[in-house]
């Protein structure tokens, strides 16, 4: 079947200026698949550590929590702090999306003012809940 030139080719991401809603609406889809894939096998190990008796649960959180020298291990502390920004960023970009279907938020400004508060917001909570964790260690 033969295109008639004269018909408009759709729009692709090569033609569209990247904005901050677009890269918050790829977010909350990655974010979302980092919570169910991660946190899924976060929660189940943990479950499984939790089932298989005291020093299977103890050996869990000494690898979650800190090393011998009493710091959080990097690996796990690295994967619990992206799950923590990815709760929050997919949790503010769910509320954005809340409020955009009521009807409000589609002016241009204020959709991508919406959109940079979402990263701002997402990642001020991250900071302020390991702040408390960390400086409860000390």
């Amino acid at each position: 079947m033969a295109r008639n030139p004269a018909r408009p080719l759709s729009p692709h991401l090569t033609i569209w200026r990247w904005g901050p809603h677009m890269l918050v609406s790829i977010l909350h889809r990655a974010t979302g698949t980092a919570l169910a894939l991660g946190g899924g096998i976060l929660f189940i190990w943990w479950l499984t550590a939790l089932a298989g008796g005291e020093a299977s649960y103890a050996r869990f959180i000494d690898l979650m929590t800190s090393d011998a020298t009493g710091r959080l291990n990097l690996i796990p502390g690295l994967v619990l702090f992206g799950l923590t920004w990815s709760f929050f960023q997919h949790m503010s970009t769910g509320i954005r999306h809340l409020l955009l279907d009521t009807g409000a938020g589609y002016e241009l400004k204020i959709n991508k003012m919406g959109a940079v508060a979402t990263l701002v917001v997402s990642t001020t909570l991250t900071v302020l809940v390991w702040g408390a964790i960390l400086m409860r260690g000390h």
